[in-house]
């Protein structure tokens, strides 16, 4: 028997295994008994045809020689001879570290900096201003209950970063080989095994939490030191180079000698990028992008996707992915969440953030999703921290619009489409806790911001149907679709002014999700390894 991958294979979403193994038989023209076995390495829905929706399958099929060479002899199948991946093992430098490792931030750019450094031997130590996973959900909870965010404990800070809170994603735009080493990595710490199939996998907020927990203690198992509600003061360089950090717990400033410093700090830390520029680290503006949350009823989502198959068990809750242009910008959805919530993604008092959340199952009666129009320095200035601070006066004024307790602004599709504000909601129940105002989005969206989206909602109607509908809520404001920021470093993945420090992630704007923020993370502890000897023999 020879292993032989095929793309693009049809399964029916009735197929048990022993049926698809007849099928893949039937769609490859040879006889059953010559198909051992047939396991499912990639698989999405294939839903361009509402009337006839399947699953397109990459497979990898256990095939007697004699099909196996026919099969690979068939150029309209495109097969190809497996051959199992080789992990590429990273190479020890010989030079001496002068100073701890230091990780700064415990999101998936700085936990998997974190764990490859461990697992090489480096003995990292990963510090965090916020709290550990328990303590910090109970925080978060206690912020959206009650409007009132813990500057130093929320969904931007603590352990697993910002994607704790949310439908935790693990799709890549990227075809980095180090991504299936993320994904195998959050299997080995408990994630769901069908991450390891879907085109489109997500693990869901409620059971992200453990797996980020288990992924800390591997790291603590391997060597490495985590310490929470530490934060970063100061980077202490010499002749160009890093020589300390000092770092603050309790009140408690404690310096400690550092060799090479992984900068993973998200985009939430607003007075890191101001220690940073007055430290005259390089950084520049990026475009972002900002608008507000969408929220429709899962079932018209699931009808305008699936049509007659809305419903069915093995396809579960619908997503969509909208684009269109307005004036010149892009208008898009992002970050979309079937059966979810919109919760609030403050760090701080007086900041009125939303994003998106769901759980594993996605059963709510929701779906929502980043309606965005993208954002050019030329909107807000040339300064390194002007996209900063153009984001922070957005929150400002939606926390105003919302009342100022923590109630955010909301307004029904109907009353956004024709320029007023809403007085009531109706079928569509706002799911932001711990409530929502309604209002006229107008008071906090800039007008190009305003009139691009109302511009690409007729565009996004035609691509899902009833998208537009009257009772459709819109709550603003999402305005932290990616970091305004971006901390130059060079193609040694160090800072360009700060030798030995490694700047990855979201934060240092080379990443936009998951598994391409952890994915830099790697790559930095990669470029480490090569330059330095693991710490212990």
């Amino acid at each position: 028997m020879m292993y032989v991958m095929i793309p693009a294979l049809r399964r029916s979403l009735d197929d048990t295994d022993d049926s698809f193994r007849l099928s893949v038989a039937r769609q490859l023209g040879i006889d059953a008994e010559e198909v051992k076995t047939v396991r499912v390495l990639r698989q999405a829905v294939d839903a361009r045809k509402k009337g006839d929706v399947f699953f397109s399958v990459h497979a990898l099929a256990d095939l007697s020689g004699r099909a196996a060479r026919r099969v690979l002899a068939d150029k309209k199948l495109h097969a190809q001879l497996w051959e199992e991946p080789t992990p590429v093992a990273p190479v020890h430098g010989k030079a001496p570290l002068p100073g701890r490792v230091v990780v700064v931030g415990m999101g998936p750019s700085g936990l998997f900096a974190g764990y490859l450094l461990a697992r090489e031997g480096y003995l990292p130590l990963i510090v965090d201003r916020g709290k550990a996973m328990d303590e910090r959900v109970q925080d978060v909870d206690r912020y959206w209950r009650t409007g009132r965010a813990d500057p130093e404990s929320n969904p931007l800070f603590g352990e697993g970063g910002a994607g704790t809170f949310s439908d935790g994603k693990l799709t890549a735009r990227s075809k980095d080989w180090r991504c299936a080493t993320v994904l195998d990595t959050f299997l080995a710490c408990g994630a769901p095994e069908e991450i390891g199939v879907l085109s489109k996998p997500h693990v869901g907020t409620d059971r992200l939490r453990q797996v980020v927990k288990n992924l800390r203690e591997e790291i603590l198992h391997l060597g490495g030191e985590v310490r929470f509600s530490t934060r970063l003061e100061t980077i202490h360089m010499k002749d160009g180079c890093i020589r300390s950090v000092t770092v603050v717990h309790d009140g408690v400033s404690e310096e400690i000698a550092c060799g090479a410093l992984v900068l993973a700090i998200g985009q939430g830390a607003r007075d890191t990028y101001r220690y940073l520029s007055d430290a005259g680290f390089a950084l520049a503006p990026k475009p972002f992008a900002v608008g507000v949350r969408a929220e429709h009823p899962q079932t018209l989502i699931n009808e305008s996707q699936y049509g007659p198959f809305a419903g069915h068990p093995k396809l579960g809750a619908a997503d969509y992915k909208l684009t269109a242009q307005a004036s010149g910008r892009g208008v898009y959805s992002f970050c979309m969440c079937p059966g979810g919530f919109v919760v609030g993604a403050g760090a701080g008092p007086k900041e009125m953030v939303v994003n998106g959340m769901s759980h594993f199952d996605r059963a709510g009666q929701n779906a929502n999703a980043a309606l965005v129009v993208q954002v050019f320095p030329k909107d807000f200035g040339e300064g390194p921290l002007d996209g900063m601070r153009f984001q922070q006066r957005l929150e400002e004024a939606a926390w105003d619009l919302g009342g100022g307790e923590g109630l955010a602004p909301a307004c029904r599709m109907g009353d956004f489409l024709a320029g007023r504000g809403t007085v009531r909601f109706g079928a569509v129940h706002p799911t932001f806790r711990p409530g929502v105002t309604g209002a006229d989005l107008n008071g906090c969206l800039p007008p190009f911001v305003a009139d691009g989206l109302r511009e690409a909602m007729a565009v996004f109607a035609r691509q899902i149907k009833g998208f537009d509908m009257p009772d459709a809520v819109l709550t603003a404001v999402e305005s932290r679709t990616s970091a305004p920021v971006r901390i130059l470093r060079g193609e040694d993945m160090q800072s360009l002014t700060h030798g030995g420090v490694y700047p990855v992630g979201e934060g240092a704007g080379y990443a936009g999700g998951i598994v391409s923020s952890a994915v830099d993370g790697l790559k930095a502890a990669e470029a480490i390894i090569s330059q330095f000897r693991p710490a212990r023999p």
